[in-house]
Formats: C-alpha cells, sequence, structure tokens
C-alpha cells in the first residue's frame, strides 16, 4: 500500500525537475542588440505557457492518483511461488 504515496512523490519530484529545466531554458532570445520582443518571443511565451499547463495537469493528476486507495486485483507476485 505504500507504493502509491510513494509513485506520487516520484511523479511530483520528477515534475519539480521538468518545472527547473523548462525555467532554467527561458533564457532571452538573440533578438539583436536591444533583445526586444519579437514573434519569436511571443511564440516562446506560447510554447512555455503550454508546458507549464501540461505540468499542471500532470501534477493534478499525480495527486489524484496518490489519493486514490490502492485498488490493485492482479495477482499476487511476491507469495512462495509454489
Amino acid at each position: 500500500m505504500t507504493r502509491r504515496p510513494a509513485a506520487g512523490r516520484a511523479a511530483l519530484a520528477a515534475l519539480a525537475l521538468a518545472s527547473a529545466a523548462l525555467l532554467s531554458a527561458c533564457g532571452p532570445t538573440s533578438g539583436g542588440p536591444s533583445g526586444g520582443a519579437g514573434p519569436d518571443d511571443a511564440q516562446q511565451v506560447q510554447q512555455m505557457q503550454q508546458k507549464v499547463d501540461a505540468a499542471d495537469s500532470a501534477a493534478a493528476q499525480a495527486e489524484s492518483d496518490a489519493a486514490r486507495p490502492d485498488t490493485d486485483t492482479g495477482t499476487d507476485t511476491g507469495g512462495t511461488g509454489g
């Protein structure tokens, strides 16, 4: 029964790492010496927003899965095997 919370924690940890990687990749684009906001910047912002939305959705799903009681009805593989 400890498998679900551990899986939820692992999913949240993976989400945190992915979010950190996304945030560190959000550096300025080479838009010239002024670094002005151009079409590339707007497109990058839109892509990052989509990634953040996907990460939020994944986090919500992980929390939902972690809160759900363990109802695994598969065969028992930890028995005596005989």
